[in-house]
């Protein structure tokens, strides 16, 4: 845990008892403060108070009386569509409101680093797409690298819940918009950002607020080094305003397509070969064709952030190469479930929109793709280009029979549950062929989240595997 020490003696509000708020009140406890809690839910607020903490409804009349600060979790609206009552309060009341990043930056350096020989450094990354496999990529390089390193925030624990740090060690955080845009101190050592495409726009009001939220890490932030995925106009016109110009090697544009060699220090994935240059030069290259846990181009814009972060700290490219072959991949994104006959089960099942579909759809050459839900706005339309790859498509959920008028002449079954989908995918899948879940679509229709869903799938192709 690492104590929060800043509000000694005062009452700190905490709205959101989660994974992050529950982990937000012991830290302001073992600092010193006096934690007010509240949760919507009783059996959140009763899990808090087994716990010893007072749980008081922060809606009510004179209830923020006293209170010096309050501490929101990622998920509240705080703004867009319209801020929750209780941070409209603290607003209307001008009481900070803050989350739990934000008291991690304030919290995490204490005296004992100056008998350290290396402090220790934090990396934090965001992005629309890739953020997961990029923080815990660059969690195995360092493991594999042998250098100590913990990983929390959007992935794993929370960002308090964490040791505190220890000589030499590297914290990577995985950090989403809803926690970079209210984080009232952001101050990594190294900040990534992988890319940008349409999500949350409700919460943020459209695009530019999204990016407004994303760009707070760099612009307010001010790492020592900033990796910018440039493949989108939103990355190449921040990494220009971070730049003093294109030899400024504070600054590493990455891509994944494009062939980046005019800037003090890039570092690009082309045909499936990573290549780092510097003032001109290339230092390095890696062939990622034969990664096993980072199929695709998308993939391969992660495995360049990932290097390019990693980079930064020294780590040699041989020993980054080696880490990238024992990477497994995370559950539900590109993971390689079986094989049987020549036939691949891969679950991507964090695949929800139309554009990390979209990615998946392209790292495979022969799919048999199982896809639906509860569909989004606008569709599957966008993915039409992409299906050229599609030998047949098994439809589920909610949203089956809509997807179904926006295949084109793809081929396809609405077989509803994901067992029939994996039965008769399976049953017609030939060798050389991969048999995809990439729903481009959200999960609640037929599942809790997106991990459940994942989960009933790998069961599937376990029985399949078994039969």
């Amino acid at each position: 845990m690492i104590p929060v020490t800043c509000f000694p003696g005062q009452k700190i509000a905490v709205l959101g008892l989660g994974r992050s708020g529950l982990a937000t009140a012991r830290a302001l406890k073992a600092g010193g403060a006096e934690p007010i809690l509240w949760d919507d839910s009783a059996e959140a607020r009763e899990k808090a108070q087994t716990e010893g903490f007072i749980c008081q409804d922060l809606s009510r009349n004179g209830a923020m009386d006293g209170i010096t600060a309050l501490i929101t979790s990622p998920g509240i609206p705080h703004l867009y569509p319209e801020p929750n009552r209780v941070i409209a309060a603290a607003l209307a009341l001008g009481i900070p409101v803050d989350n739990d990043i934000g008291l991690f930056f304030r919290s995490f350096a204490t005296q004992d680093w100056e008998a350290y020989d290396t402090p220790p450094r934090v990396i934090a990354v965001t992005g629309s797409n890739g953020k997961s496999t990029t923080t815990a990529l660059i969690h195995h390089i360092l493991e594999a690298a042998g250098r100590p390193t913990q990983v929390a925030g959007n992935i794993g624990r929370g960002a308090l819940d964490i040791d505190p740090g220890i000589d030499g060690e590297v914290i990577v955080l995985e950090l989403s918009s809803y926690q970079t845009e209210l984080a009232r101190a952001l101050t990594p050592d190294i900040a990534v950002f992988t890319n940008l495409s349409p999500d949350h726009l409700d919460r943020h009001h459209g695009m530019g607020g999204y990016f407004a939220a994303k760009r707070r890490l760099f612009a307010e932030g001010g790492p020592d080094r900033a990796v910018i995925g440039v493949d989108e106009v939103e990355g190449q016109f921040m990494a220009n305003q971070l730049a003093e110009g294109a030899e400024d090697d504070r600054v590493i544009r990455i891509s994944s397509g494009q062939k980046l060699e005019g800037f003090g220090w890039s570092v690009f994935a082309r045909k499936g070969f990573l290549s780092e240059w510097r003032k001109g030069r290339q230092m390095a290259s890696i062939d990622l064709r034969s990664v096993p846990g980072l199929p695709g181009a998308h993939n391969h814009q992660n495995a360049c952030a990932a290097y390019a972060a990693v980079r930064s700290l020294g780590i040699g490219p041989k020993v980054i190469e080696a880490a990238f072959h024992s990477f497994a991949g995370l559950p539900h994104r590109s993971q390689l479930v079986g094989e049987r006959g020549g036939v691949r089960f891969i679950n991507d099942s964090k695949a929800t929109n139309v554009d990390s579909a979209a990615k998946a759809l392209q790292a495979f050459p022969r799919i048999r793709w199982i896809a639906g839900g509860l569909g989004k706005d606008g569709g599957i339309k966008g993915l039409v280009p992409h299906l050229g790859a599609v030998s047949k498509a098994y439809l589920i959920g909610h949203s089956a029979r809509d997807f179904a008028l926006e295949l084109g002449s793809t081929p396809y079954e609405i077989c509803n549950t994901m067992a029939r989908a994996v039965a008769m995918a399976a049953a017609e899948a030939e060798s050389g062929e991969v048999v995809l879940l990439a729903p481009a679509a959200a999960s609640f229709d037929q599942y809790p989240n997106f991990e459940r869903r994942g989960d009933d799938f790998c069961a599937q192709v376990q029985a399949v595997l078994a039969g």
